[in-house]
């Protein structure tokens, strides 16, 4: 037995007004997800520049100890683009030096830095 044809409202197409109600809907979600995006590339930057300042202070390190310029061994430790925004102090103290690199973490918003830096120190003996 075959079932009698829609009949009353529902038979009804959907109203003009209702079109492209999900495309806005996407619309509006866009800004959202391209700051989740962009949050993640920043977070990606944060810890590639402190990984970074890691390897220039371990290596404005051993150049210190060997009575080398830590400052020239740091830059040539880390990326290009990050050995201008990398900078080096060596401390001697005793049997040891110690240099402490910072590295001033790119932002993914060009001419707007609230990022800061990353600092990270290493201590090496001196070679006598």
């Amino acid at each position: 037995m075959a079932l009698p044809a829609p009949s009353g409202p529902s038979a009804r197409p959907a109203p003009r007004r209702e079109r492209g109600q999900v495309a806005i809907e996407y619309l509006g979600f866009i800004p959202v997800l391209l700051l989740v995006a962009l949050a993640a590339v920043q977070i990606g930057l944060v810890a590639y520049s402190a990984q970074q300042a890691g390897t220039a202070a371990r290596a404005g390190a051993r150049a210190a100890s060997l009575d080398k310029d830590a400052q020239q061994a740091c830059a040539e430790a880390v990326s290009g683009w990050l050995a201008g925004r990398t900078s080096c102090a060596a401390a001697p103290g005793g049997d040891t030096v110690t240099v402490t690199a910072t590295v001033r973490i790119p932002s993914v918003i060009p001419l707007w830095n609230p990022v800061g830096t990353a600092t990270k120190t290493a201590t090496m003996p001196l070679d006598h």
